[in-house]
């Protein structure tokens, strides 16, 4: 049986979409329908149900009672012939996790506005897509990892298929006048759709360095067949003034960057910017790999009406956060500097929070859902990013491997191992248990790595990199923090409230702990003037670590004093540089490490 969806952006100045499913065949005793209370990738209960604004049953030629059961699901009278239900859906998300409609542009995910028909995961559907009425949207076009259904033209609107629910959610949909530049790898025809003004787009330099990248992806996981698992790619990117962040699918990823990360005609040298943006794409394609068909047993296959807890995001997540930018380096896209200057700030930003030494990287994976994504002002003081320091983990393993095999051997054959057990399983696949990833890091290699991953997972062990990459001739350099003066002095992380400071973040042992300051309170005064966001550092430069310095600051509506002493030993900045007196082994293992 076949599952009909239609959806269309009914009014986008209100930013609703207008939803149909229909169901040949409803359950007898009354066709329930649910939709999901998460999207995998971003492991938070968001409660999408929420945006729904009503909701009503069909069929025949009247109206049926749809009731509600629970926040998610609901149930509607028993039907004899096919039923439908319609309702609207609420889209002023612009994010990559959730929908967005308004006059310029249409883009959801299908966990935001696809109800399951109960009973029927496993059906086929049809999804007609629909332009909103007016000749105001008479350009707008379509892009999408669904597959056109026959008679429909890709990028147009018009029916799309997909292979059951599960394939349906997994396949984002923009529509409206995005720029779009098409490339192919490896004879897979990929596209990237940017919305969002972008002044002098440079959209030739842009597929150019895309296609050397995804190229760098495939050849990785398939050195022999150069393969990718999917026949399109497609890249949905939305630029803003502010905002990075991305979303994992099978056969394509939900993108937003700041529109200065994306390069311009005339730029000759790779900005941070875009170094910044060819690692989020980098990031979100090797999940297509891992993540999307890599998976921990806990995800196969997904429960979406709550919480589905792993000990292995440090795998998912931090695994593919240090092939991110290494698969730029290595696809020549950035410097051999480049990309040690951000693996040092990867390990400065890790270094510097005591989290690390609170929690363990399985156990970051498995709070996830009501601590890393739920982060507090304490957060920095309690919880460890399972994206940076599983980054951390997966450089030392790849380094260690690769230093005790000779160069034989790379973190790259473990990542080999994992997608040919994930490929020789097909449908049989059952995800990664908890333990295999550290056994198959040993049948990959033939090295005895338990111990490693324990400690670096399980336990608080911080990996030596000094000695990790003193043999691929890189120095470590660990220098004090000097600037910003607030972090380094104070040792708190400031926002702009509405023009006032507020303190964001209070760092463990810090001087502004030690004084009592707390996340929230908003900094008035420093040594008598007056504090701005704008000029807290500049106060603070006229002092010395050690000085002792009045600050002042409202905590609610109630005036504190504080007598502050400034940090005389600031936290740690590290720094990564190529030894120029390093060995011709050491040069050629480094060249080795960063080139493939």
């Amino acid at each position: 049986m076949t599952i009909h969806y239609a959806i269309r952006p009914a009014n986008p100045a209100a930013h609703l979409f207008h939803v149909t499913v229909t169901v040949e065949r409803p359950d007898p005793a009354g066709q329930r329908f649910m939709l999901p209370a998460w999207i995998p990738g971003s492991y938070m209960i968001r409660e999408f149900a929420r945006h729904i604004v009503r909701v009503t049953a069909l069929a025949g030629d009247g109206k049926l009672d749809i009731d509600k059961l629970d926040k998610h699901t609901w149930r509607a009278a028993p039907a004899r012939g096919p039923l439908t239900v319609a309702y609207e859906v609420y889209a002023w998300d612009l994010s990559v996790r959730g929908a967005h409609l308004d006059e310029t542009h249409a883009f959801f995910n299908g966990t935001s506005v696809f109800l399951l028909a109960l009973g029927h995961e496993q059906d086929n559907c049809l999804v007609d897509l629909l332009p909103p009425a007016g000749r105001r949207y008479a350009d707008w076009k379509v892009a999408t990892g669904l597959t056109p259904a026959r008679g429909t033209r890709y990028g147009s609107f018009g029916t799309y298929i997909a292979a059951g629910y599960d394939e349906l959610i997994d396949c984002p949909v923009e529509m409206g006048t995005f720029v779009r530049g098409a490339f192919d790898v490896l004879d897979v025809s990929h596209e990237i759709a940017i919305t969002g003004r972008v002044p002098k787009l440079d959209l030739k330099r842009l597929t150019t360095d895309l296609a050397k990248l995804c190229a760098q992806h495939i050849e990785l996981f398939e050195p022999r067949s150069k393969q990718a698992p999917f026949t399109r790619y497609t890249f949905l990117t939305t630029a803003l003034g502010e905002g990075h962040g991305g979303l994992e699918h099978r056969n394509s990823t939900a993108l937003v960057c700041r529109r200065d990360e994306l390069p311009y005609a005339g730029m000759k040298d790779p900005t941070e910017g875009y170094r910044s943006f060819l690692g989020l794409a980098s990031h979100e394609y090797f999940h297509a790999w891992n993540a999307k068909r890599i998976r921990p047993a806990a995800f196969v296959p997904y429960d979406l009406t709550q919480e589905n807890y792993t000990r292995l995001l440090w795998a998912v997540e931090g695994f593919t956060s240090y092939y991110d930018d290494l698969l730029v380096a290595r696809a020549g896209l950035i410097t051999e500097a480049q990309y040690l200057d951000a693996l040092a700030k990867t390990m400065t930003t890790v270094m510097q929070r005591t989290g690390r030494l609170k929690q363990t990287l399985a156990e970051s994976s498995f709070d996830a859902w009501i601590k890393y994504y739920r982060q507090d002002e304490n957060a920095p003081n309690s919880v460890v990013s399972y994206y940076q320091k599983g980054a951390l983990v997966a450089a030392a393993l790849d380094l260690t491997i690769r230093h005790e095999t000779g160069g034989d051997r790379s973190l790259d054959d473990l990542m080999r191992l994992l997608w040919k057990r994930c490929q020789k399983a097909g449908a049989a696949y059952t995800g990664v248990e908890e333990g295999e990833v550290a056994a198959a890091a040993e049948d990959a290699t033939g090295l005895k790595l338990a111990r490693h991953f324990r400690e670096w997972t399980e336990g608080t062990r911080d990996p030596d990199f000094e000695a990790l990459l003193a043999p691929f001739g890189v120095r470590v350099e660990k220098r004090a923090a000097v600037d910003p003066p607030h972090f380094a002095l104070l040792g708190v992380k400031t926002t702009n409230a509405d023009g006032d400071c507020r303190i964001a973040n209070v760092f463990d042992g810090s001087p502004a702990q030690s004084a009592g300051l707390s996340g929230g309170d908003m900094l008035i005064a420093l040594g008598g003037l007056r504090v701005k966001p704008s000029n807290l550092d500049a106060l603070l430069a006229r002092y010395h670590p050690g000085d002792a310095v009045e600050l002042l600051a409202f905590r609610g509506d109630e005036l504190m004093r504080f007598e502050v002493e400034l940090a005389t030993q600031p936290p740690p900045r590290f720094t990564l540089t190529v030894d120029p007196k390093a060995s011709a082994a050491a040069q050629r293992a480094r060249r080795r490490w960063l080139g493939g």
